[in-house]
């Protein structure tokens, strides 16, 4: 059994949801310790118990130690990865988008298509938005021959959560294609949306949309922004998202939710600011979409490489934790090269059974 330090790099969640996603892929069972051993609550919150469990549903896994406050655990993975409809609950306002990410690792490898509803927050600080998700992310995957799309059913904030995404996956059932992306190319357009929930008669949604767009225009670059007035959601609560593709199969996006004594135009500001700070370094992919890709390049065939704004803490960790598991990594200054394994469905199989 592999032992994984949660106190190693970030000491984040990030360890926790993509040490069982890796286990499960590569049929290895994994001894977490010392899980968010470096947050200000450590051990295992609802979101990262709920994005276990989720796992373990989707590979037959043996869990022990999986609960609220928990600071190891263990995860052995059965031997088929399963698609189906599934139904997970974060059970609080926890990150719907963060759970999607745990489990979309094994879903991309399971023996049929994944349809799961997973109820939570949608819109937080500290994890990206279902738009990022589904318009920056989702466009990269299909490109390595995956298909992924995550839909919003209902928006959810903090605190009172109850949100709901869909998360739909078509499995690669060849593996998945390695990632090359070294030239960021020309950003023509960009596009975007905000959400704002039972704040119509404050403007919310305009006025996030109009502050992002006036300063994107100010650095040359056309923006859409549509906007989205929302009544369905349990809270008022508000999200801005925008996101811009390269000639050359570049991938960017920047997001903010909103947070009280944070206004409408601070987070159109900030987006627009943290867009073109990533657009102007010449990377391929923004800061976030760095590190959610360092795993699914890490399985695939042959060698990735992608040119990132600056190194974050979890990009880091990701690389890490890949290279606990075998696999071959490099960063050479905005450079990340990872030398995929080649994982497919059959030899996913025959690891859990050896």
């Amino acid at each position: 059994m592999l032992t994984i330090d949660g106190s190693q790099m970030s000491g984040s969640g990030t360890i926790v949801r993509y040490a069982v996603a890796l286990a499960a892929l590569f049929g290895h069972p994994v001894r977490v310790v010392n899980a968010r051993a470096l947050r200000p609550q450590p051990g295992l919150r609802p979101q990262h118990v709920a994005g276990v469990r989720a796992c373990a549903e989707l590979c037959a896994a043996r869990v022990e130690g999986i609960e609220v406050g928990s600071g190891t655990f263990e995860f052995a993975p059965g031997s088929e990865l399963r698609g189906g409809r599934f139904e997970w609950d974060v059970g609080t306002a926890g990150s719907t988008t963060m759970l999607a990410l745990s489990v979309l690792p094994v879903a991309c490898f399971a023996a049929a298509p994944v349809r799961a509803r997973i109820t939570g927050g949608l819109f937080q600080d500290f994890a990206p938005s279902p738009y990022h998700f589904d318009r920056v992310l989702a466009p990269m995957l299909r490109s390595m021959g995956v298909k992924v799309s995550l839909t919003i059913e209902r928006p959810g904030y903090v605190p009172g959560g109850a949100g709901i995404v869909e998360l739909t996956v078509e499995p690669a059932a060849g593996g998945l294609e390695p990632l090359v992306v070294t030239k960021q190319g020309e950003v023509r357009q960009v596009r975007g949306v905000t959400m704002a929930s039972h704040l119509a008669d404050r403007c919310v949604s305009d006025r996030m949309a109009s502050t992002c767009e006036e300063r994107l225009r100010r650095a040359g670059l056309a923006c859409v922004i549509d906007r989205i007035d929302d009544e369905s959601a349990v809270q008022p609560g508000a999200s801005l998202a925008i996101w811009g593709g390269g000639s050359t199969g570049s991938r960017l996006g920047a997001d903010q939710a909103g947070k009280l004594g944070r206004s409408s135009e601070q987070i159109g500001r900030y987006v627009a600011r943290t867009f073109l700070e990533d657009l102007r370094s010449g990377a391929t992919v923004d800061r976030h979409l760095a590190d959610q890709l360092v795993l699914f390049c890490a399985v695939a065939r042959g060698e990735s490489t992608y040119i990132v704004p600056r190194r974050t803490g979890h990009l880091e960790s990701n690389l890490w934790l890949v290279e606990q598991f075998g696999v071959r990594t490099s960063v050479e200054g905005q450079r990340v090269v990872i030398d995929g394994v080649g994982l497919s469905r059959p030899a996913i199989a025959a690891g859990a059974s050896s």
